[in-house]
C-alpha cells in the first residue's frame, strides 16, 4: 500500500515537473508580438538575486517638448547588452519580442526582450522654402 502512494507521488512529480519545463519553453519560445522601439537609453543594468538579466528603460520622444513614454524591457542577450551600452546617448531602434505568462521573473522584470539594435540614422534637415516668390518670376520676393 505505502509503495503505491509512492510510486504514485513519484510519477504525479514528475509530470508535474514536465508540465512545468514544458510551460516555461513554450513561454520562451512563443512570441506573443514582435515590433520595434525608438528612443534613447535610459538606463540599462544586470540584475537579479540568482538569475541575473539586462534590465533596461528608454525614453521614446514623439516630438520636442513632449513628455517622454518609457519603454522597460529585458535583454538575455550578452552581446545585445554590450552593443545597447556603446549605443549611449544616440537614438536607437529596439528588435522586441512579447512573451507572455512567464511563470518567473528569474527569465526577465518584463515581457518584452529585446533581441537586437541598431542607430536611428537622422536624415538632414531639408532647406527650408521661401517665403514667397521671388522678383524675378514676377512676383513679391522676400523682404529685407
Amino acid at each position: 500500500m505505502q509503495s503505491k502512494i509512492l510510486r504514485f507521488l513519484l510519477i504525479f512529480l514528475v509530470a508535474l515537473l514536465l508540465l512545468a519545463s514544458g510551460w516555461i519553453w513554450l513561454t520562451l519560445n512563443w512570441s506573443y508580438s514582435q515590433g520595434e522601439r525608438a528612443g534613447y537609453v535610459q538606463k540599462l543594468s544586470k540584475k537579479g538575486w540568482l538569475c541575473k538579466t539586462w534590465e533596461g528603460e528608454i525614453a521614446m520622444v514623439t516630438m520636442p517638448g513632449a513628455i517622454p513614454e518609457k519603454f522597460d524591457f529585458t535583454v538575455r542577450d550578452e552581446a545585445v547588452a554590450q552593443r545597447i551600452n556603446r549605443m549611449a546617448g544616440q537614438r536607437v531602434v529596439l528588435n522586441y519580442e512579447q512573451h507572455r505568462f512567464i511563470p518567473s521573473s528569474c527569465f526577465g522584470e518584463t515581457e518584452y526582450f529585446v533581441d537586437d539594435v541598431r542607430p536611428v540614422l537622422e536624415q538632414p534637415a531639408a532647406a527650408p522654402a521661401p517665403l514667397a516668390p521671388s522678383a524675378a518670376q514676377g512676383q513679391l520676393s522676400e523682404p529685407r
